[in-house]
């Protein structure tokens, strides 16, 4: 016997807990009739608990699945953390590079989200190299981005550290970072604000230095825009201005205001625990569908079965033999030919069932008219009903109805296979349009391109 594993052992907890409480989702009738008529002849409660069970364990499968998911990509999430209890955040070594931290101040009635760039702890830097007239004359064009030009700035300056089409490297500076950040960024003041930005030009051996004159015009900024803008300088120029020491240390208070900081994280927790729950649900909602498909699917081969079925049940008939003789006798070939395995033939696995009921002691009506209603196919039962009439009245008109039926049955099966081929002559329209389609674009593309 096949031992529980403990997901099997809490679905049938958790099952045996629904039927007490008599829950419906535990309770479909077209669950249990497809049960019935996929496990012809087995204990109806057993299959139906054998079912929940099963789909209630992949369920709680599924669920655990998501979330120990879940939590681990939460544990990631907190291992990203790097603000310390303190404020201070480690600087990684050189060879790490730079990296970005999202940051949220809480002030205690709002909160405000910053990106802060830390660079890494760096060693004492090498002059810079080289400069030509050529490059700094068209240096402000490089540099003034969408504005004008350096008499009216109002948007960011684009200061890189190489400019395409020169063999330069550059270093910025400014003389006033509040207004124009080295890396570019413009901040409108109050009142129009004339910063000099310096400029370290170098190629190999040869270095040269220029300044340049901006204007930043000014901008109304709200006091809330102002507060923000000038914390977000503060941040940016404590951060340069402290990269060689280990920690960069946040402010608790800014203009009277005092801040606590949080670290922003990508944390997936909870969606990975909600798609658990998703997946679960349809899981559950997609077994019944599964369940139905496969009776659906043995129905058709019960259909495609039963003119050979009939068939020789007017051979044996015709024979001599009775149709309890016959019954034993296509079981008896059945079994021989396929064993105990079930499933593959289900028309025959019906007659080894009813055969079953004539052993036990059932009457021959009751056994076909059970072998009808357990297939829910109109040929079958009224096969059934036909066997049925016959221990009534007699033994007179069988054979002839028997071939009467095969016939009948043979005719539908024409009918069915000619149904068939017409279904499957329409799923190929497509595909061969498609092949029409590229056949075409083989032949006219060669004959575009010789034009």
């Amino acid at each position: 016997m096949k031992k529980e594993n403990i997901f099997e052992r809490a679905a049938m907890l958790i099952y045996k807990q629904a039927c007490i409480r008599k829950l419906p989702v535990f309770s479909s009738a077209q669950v249990e009739n497809d049960l019935l008529q996929l496990h012809p002849g087995e204990n109806v409660q057993w299959i139906r608990t054998q079912y929940y069970v099963k789909k209630i364990a992949l369920v709680l499968m599924i669920l655990l699945a998501g979330a120990a998911f879940g939590a681990a990509a939460k544990i990631l999430a907190r291992d990203g953390i790097i603000l310390q209890e303190d404020g201070s955040i480690e600087r990684g070594s050189y060879r790490e590079g730079e990296f970005e931290i999202s940051v949220t101040a809480d002030l205690g009635d709002e909160k405000e989200d910053f990106a802060i760039q830390i660079q890494p702890r760096q060693l004492s830097a090498e002059e810079m190299d080289e400069l030509a007239e050529e490059f700094i004359s068209n240096l402000p064009q490089l540099i003034k981005g969408k504005n004008e030009g350096l008499g009216k700035v109002t948007e960011d300056l684009i200061l890189q550290d190489a400019y395409e089409g020169y063999p330069f490297e550059t270093q910025w500076s400014s003389d006033n970072l509040l207004v124009v950040g080295s890396g570019g960024e413009v901040r409108p003041q109050d009142n129009d604000e004339t910063v000099k930005l310096f400029v370290t030009i170098s190629c190999g051996d040869f270095e040269r230095k220029e300044a340049f004159e901006v204007t930043v015009a000014a901008e109304s900024l709200t006091e809330r825009e102002r507060w923000r803008r000038d914390l977000e300088e503060y941040l940016k120029t404590s951060e340069e201005s402290k990269r060689f020491e280990e920690k960069l240390t946040l402010p608790e208070k800014w203009q009277d205001r005092d801040i606590v900081w949080s670290q922003k994280v990508e944390d997936n927790s909870v969606i990975l625990w909600v798609c658990a729950l998703a997946v679960a649900i349809a899981v559950y909602i997609m077994s019944d569908r599964d369940l139905h498909g496969r009776l659906e699917k043995r129905k058709k081969l019960l259909k495609q079965e039963y003119p050979d079925l009939v068939h020789r049940l007017v051979l044996f008939v015709g024979a001599g033999m009775t149709v309890r003789g016959a019954f034993i006798k296509i079981a008896s070939e059945h079994e021989k030919k396929y064993g105990n395995q079930t499933g593959k033939r289900p028309a025959y696995d019906e007659v080894i069932l009813t055969c079953r009921e004539l052993q036990s002691g059932t009457s021959e009506g009751a056994a076909y008219e059970h072998f009808g209603r357990r297939t829910g196919l109109q040929e079958y039962i009224r096969l059934s009903t036909l066997l049925m009439q016959n221990l009534k009245r007699g033994n007179s008109a069988l054979l002839e109805r028997l071939r009467e039926e095969a016939d009948k049955a043979g005719e539908e099966r024409l009918q069915q296979s000619k149904r068939l081929g017409e279904e499957a002559g329409t799923k190929l329209l497509l595909p061969m349009a498609l092949m029409l389609a590229v056949v075409m674009v083989m032949i006219i593309m060669p004959a575009f391109s010789a034009m």
